[in-house]
């Protein structure tokens, strides 16, 4: 599995894999990409844990169209997913605030 942080209030795009942007006739599924319990806290922005599948290479985020100033935002590749060693040490760094959250997900 490959791990990234997403802003809140912004969304997954397009998705690509080993052979290019994600095709989900040919693959006949959507990518497997879940937002985890887990989230960090910094500078006045939260930032929530995702798990993808291993065949993702990267994904594209953009804002949601509720977003205030999202007009002016333009879409970002992530291009490097993490490792949950990642993960792990960007969880510990001191400037992080970690949060977890109980219960079910909305969204």
């Amino acid at each position: 599995m490959k791990y990234f942080f997403l802003t809140e209030g912004w969304k997954v795009g397009r998705v690509w894999g080993v052979q290019g942007e994600w095709n989900s006739l040919a693959w006949r599924r959507e990518p497997e990409i879940e937002r985890l319990k887990v989230s960090i806290s910094e500078t006045d922005e939260i930032l929530w844990l995702y798990r993808v599948e291993d065949a993702v290479i990267m994904v594209e985020v953009k804002p949601e169209a509720t977003v205030v100033g999202a007009k002016n935002i333009g879409q970002v590749m992530l291009k490097r997913l993490m490792s949950a060693e990642q993960v792990i040490d960007r969880l510990g760094a001191s400037e992080a605030v970690c949060q977890i959250s109980r219960g079910t997900l909305q969204g």
